[in-house]
């Protein structure tokens, strides 16, 4: 396994690395050492801009840039870059469908000590619900550093969720392959499938190998792009193996698990288990003790798999 790496930090770098392009715009609230769009200020000073903490504006800014032909970053913390400037990016963003990708940095409970007020758990619900809002959360450096490459191409609004700590490097295989609009399926199995996004998807490989020890066979996907879901990959998930387990650092509600369930409802019921923060806020703490405190770990995915399972039945 390789050293742990934060994605907000393959974010910045993926910056620097990708954005030699001249139309490529970075602007940061003043937080461009925490989000680590700093490494592009350092590298193209000409075309970064820190707008202050001052977030709405920021955005209202990137759409004015946009409209000129650039492609825009907006980065800033999940909480502030989603909520505080939810107004400014449906209405100066998305409405007019400009070339702008917001991008949300220290989401989820994993934020840690810095607790609720911090803890952006509500992000991809409301940045989905804006029409034509592109939706990605990758799981790891690597799949991050695809993800703003592949939306340096990407003509039209995005939404980026990443995180602020160290996580395991999982897609480190010869044969991985990022595509926006498609889930990849990490583990093969045929008694359940676990549908995963962002840092979870580490946990719920954790749980399949503990799964794996005790007779039941999980299907791992990572769904790294929540909008547009990937409807084929899931549909023959649920299809084959007959139950879905969804595993989100976000509330249940509005999130992954909401938008498999809108899906799965309309199109192929089938039995549903939804891991995530459930209608409530997070606390202080360290990360790990609030995965473990709110059931975002290993240890309960594989409880509630055996849950799930019992609803095939």
């Amino acid at each position: 396994m390789a050293e742990k790496y934060a994605t907000r930090v393959a974010y910045g770098e993926a910056l620097a690395e990708y954005g030699s392009k001249e139309n490529v715009v970075v602007l940061d609230a003043d937080l461009a050492c925490c989000t680590m769009s700093a490494n592009f200020r350092d590298k193209y000073p000409d075309r970064f801009f820190n707008i202050g903490i001052a977030e709405g504006n920021m955005m209202s800014i990137a759409a004015g840039i946009a409209t000129t032909g650039k492609n825009v970053f907006a980065s800033s913390f999940a909480m502030f870059a989603a909520g505080r400037a939810w107004e400014q990016v449906r209405n100066s963003i998305g409405y007019p469908h400009l070339n702008v990708k917001v991008v949300g940095t220290h989401s989820g409970i994993s934020v840690g000590e810095d607790g609720a007020t911090h803890q952006a758990l509500e992000d991809i619900a409301i940045m989905r619900a804006i029409p034509g809002m592109l939706v990605v959360s990758p799981s790891d450096a690597i799949e991050t550093k695809a993800a703003v490459k592949a939306l340096m191409d990407y003509e039209g609004p995005a939404y980026l969720r990443v995180g602020r700590i160290p996580a395991d490097i999982i897609n480190d295989t010869p044969d991985y392959k990022f595509e926006l609009f498609k889930g990849y399926q990490m583990r093969e199995g045929n008694d359940i499938t676990i549908l995963a996004t962002g840092l979870m998807v580490q946990e719920s490989l954790k749980a399949s190998d503990l799964l794996k020890e005790q007779g039941i066979h999980a299907r791992v996907i990572d769904i790294h792009t929540i909008k547009p879901l990937d409807e084929e990959i899931i549909l023959k998930a649920a299809k084959e193996t007959g139950c879905i387990v969804t595993v989100e650092e976000h509330n249940i509600m509005g999130g992954l698990g909401g938008a498999v369930a809108e899906l799965l409802s309309e199109k192929y019921p089938t039995p549903l288990v939804r891991i995530g923060m459930k209608d409530e806020f997070g606390k202080s703490g360290k990360p790990e003790e609030l995965f473990k405190k709110f059931g975002l770990n290993a240890d309960n995915i594989v409880t509630q798999v055996k849950k799930a399972l019992e609803l095939k039945k």
